[in-house]
Protein backbone atom coordinates (compact mmCIF):
# COMPACT_ATOMS: atom_id res chain seq x y z
CA UNK A 1 0.00 0.00 0.00
CA UNK A 2 1.40 3.37 -1.04
CA UNK A 3 0.35 5.38 2.00
CA UNK A 4 3.64 7.01 2.95
CA UNK A 5 3.57 10.63 1.81
CA UNK A 6 6.88 12.47 1.94
CA UNK A 7 7.62 16.08 1.03
CA UNK A 8 10.90 17.98 0.71
CA UNK A 9 11.37 21.63 -0.29
CA UNK A 10 14.28 23.93 -0.87
CA UNK A 11 14.61 27.56 -1.90
CA UNK A 12 17.18 28.12 -4.66
CA UNK A 13 18.52 31.54 -5.62
CA UNK A 14 18.25 30.86 -9.35
CA UNK A 15 15.51 31.01 -11.98
CA UNK A 16 13.39 27.90 -12.56
CA UNK A 17 14.98 27.39 -15.98
CA UNK A 18 18.44 27.06 -14.40
CA UNK A 19 17.19 24.71 -11.68
CA UNK A 20 15.41 22.56 -14.28
CA UNK A 21 18.53 22.35 -16.45
CA UNK A 22 20.69 21.31 -13.49
CA UNK A 23 18.05 18.90 -12.19
CA UNK A 24 17.48 17.09 -15.48
CA UNK A 25 20.78 17.50 -17.36
CA UNK A 26 22.50 14.11 -17.70
CA UNK A 27 25.85 15.36 -16.35
CA UNK A 28 24.50 17.61 -13.60
CA UNK A 29 21.91 15.01 -12.52
CA UNK A 30 24.80 12.71 -11.63
CA UNK A 31 26.36 15.42 -9.46
CA UNK A 32 23.39 16.22 -7.26
CA UNK A 33 21.86 12.74 -7.03
CA UNK A 34 25.23 11.15 -6.27
CA UNK A 35 25.34 13.23 -3.10
CA UNK A 36 22.90 10.70 -1.61
CA UNK A 37 22.83 7.78 -4.04
CA UNK A 38 26.40 7.30 -5.34
CA UNK A 39 26.77 6.08 -8.91
CA UNK A 40 23.22 7.02 -9.91
CA UNK A 41 22.37 8.16 -13.43
CA UNK A 42 19.46 7.97 -15.83
CA UNK A 43 18.78 6.74 -19.36
CA UNK A 44 15.97 8.32 -21.34
CA UNK A 45 14.58 11.79 -21.71
CA UNK A 46 12.44 14.04 -19.56
CA UNK A 47 9.42 14.02 -21.85
CA UNK A 48 5.77 13.32 -21.04
CA UNK A 49 4.61 9.86 -22.05
CA UNK A 50 8.09 8.35 -22.17
CA UNK A 51 9.84 5.92 -19.86
CA UNK A 52 13.06 6.72 -18.07
CA UNK A 53 15.45 4.40 -16.26
CA UNK A 54 17.09 5.51 -13.04
CA UNK A 55 20.13 3.30 -12.58
CA UNK A 56 23.05 2.64 -10.25
CA UNK A 57 26.61 1.62 -11.06
CA UNK A 58 25.67 -2.08 -10.95
CA UNK A 59 22.99 -1.51 -13.61
CA UNK A 60 20.06 -2.02 -11.26
CA UNK A 61 17.45 0.61 -10.53
CA UNK A 62 13.90 1.57 -11.40
CA UNK A 63 11.79 2.16 -14.48
CA UNK A 64 9.39 5.09 -14.42
CA UNK A 65 6.77 6.53 -16.73
CA UNK A 66 6.68 10.30 -17.05
CA UNK A 67 2.97 10.93 -16.52
CA UNK A 68 3.37 14.65 -16.92
CA UNK A 69 6.32 16.88 -17.68
CA UNK A 70 6.32 20.64 -18.18
CA UNK A 71 9.90 21.92 -18.37
CA UNK A 72 10.77 24.54 -15.75
CA UNK A 73 7.46 23.83 -13.93
CA UNK A 74 6.83 20.22 -12.91
CA UNK A 75 7.24 16.54 -13.55
CA UNK A 76 5.37 13.50 -12.26
CA UNK A 77 6.79 9.98 -12.47
CA UNK A 78 5.08 6.67 -11.80
CA UNK A 79 7.47 3.84 -10.98
CA UNK A 80 6.50 0.74 -12.99
CA UNK A 81 9.29 -1.81 -12.45
CA UNK A 82 12.49 -2.58 -10.61
CA UNK A 83 15.45 -3.09 -12.93
CA UNK A 84 17.78 -5.91 -11.97
CA UNK A 85 21.56 -5.56 -12.46
CA UNK A 86 21.29 -7.80 -15.55
CA UNK A 87 18.84 -5.32 -17.11
CA UNK A 88 15.74 -7.48 -16.65
CA UNK A 89 12.58 -5.93 -15.26
CA UNK A 90 11.15 -7.23 -11.99
CA UNK A 91 7.47 -6.73 -11.26
CA UNK A 92 6.88 -9.85 -9.19
CA UNK A 93 9.25 -9.92 -6.19
CA UNK A 94 8.05 -8.58 -2.84
CA UNK A 95 10.53 -5.71 -3.10
CA UNK A 96 9.23 -4.80 -6.57
CA UNK A 97 5.60 -4.99 -5.44
CA UNK A 98 6.41 -2.60 -2.57
CA UNK A 99 8.07 -0.16 -4.99
CA UNK A 100 5.88 -0.32 -8.12
CA UNK A 101 3.19 2.33 -8.02
CA UNK A 102 5.35 4.79 -6.12
CA UNK A 103 4.76 8.33 -7.34
CA UNK A 104 7.45 11.02 -7.51
CA UNK A 105 6.55 14.67 -8.19
CA UNK A 106 8.74 17.73 -8.66
CA UNK A 107 7.31 21.26 -8.65
CA UNK A 108 9.27 24.42 -9.43
CA UNK A 109 7.74 27.76 -8.45
CA UNK A 110 9.72 30.86 -9.40
CA UNK A 111 9.29 34.29 -7.87
CA UNK A 112 11.69 37.24 -8.25
CA UNK A 113 14.43 35.03 -9.72
CA UNK A 114 14.26 32.50 -6.87
CA UNK A 115 12.84 29.02 -7.23
CA UNK A 116 11.07 26.94 -4.61
CA UNK A 117 11.62 23.30 -5.53
CA UNK A 118 9.30 20.76 -3.91
CA UNK A 119 9.70 17.01 -4.20
CA UNK A 120 6.80 14.81 -3.15
CA UNK A 121 6.90 11.04 -2.86
CA UNK A 122 4.01 8.68 -2.34
CA UNK A 123 5.46 5.27 -1.62
CA UNK A 124 5.53 2.34 0.79
CA UNK A 125 6.64 3.03 4.37
CA UNK A 126 9.73 0.84 3.95
CA UNK A 127 11.33 3.53 1.73
CA UNK A 128 10.75 6.43 4.14
CA UNK A 129 14.07 6.20 6.01
CA UNK A 130 16.11 6.09 2.78
CA UNK A 131 14.35 9.13 1.34
CA UNK A 132 14.42 11.10 4.59
CA UNK A 133 18.17 10.54 4.75
CA UNK A 134 18.83 11.10 1.05
CA UNK A 135 16.62 13.90 -0.23
CA UNK A 136 17.84 16.76 2.00
CA UNK A 137 21.51 16.23 1.01
CA UNK A 138 20.67 15.75 -2.67
CA UNK A 139 18.54 18.91 -2.76
CA UNK A 140 21.27 20.91 -1.01
CA UNK A 141 23.71 19.78 -3.70
CA UNK A 142 21.23 20.75 -6.44
CA UNK A 143 20.91 24.16 -4.79
CA UNK A 144 24.70 24.53 -4.73
CA UNK A 145 25.19 23.69 -8.41
CA UNK A 146 22.17 25.78 -9.47
CA UNK A 147 23.44 28.87 -7.67
CA UNK A 148 27.02 28.62 -9.00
Amino acid sequence: MKDCKLKYSISINSPAETVWEKMTGADTYKIWVNESWPGSYYEGEWKEGTEIKFLSLNGGGTLAELRSCTPNKNVELLHTAVINPDGSEDRDSEMAKNWIGSLEKYSLNESDGKTELTVEMITSPEWEKMFNEGWPAALNKLKEISEN
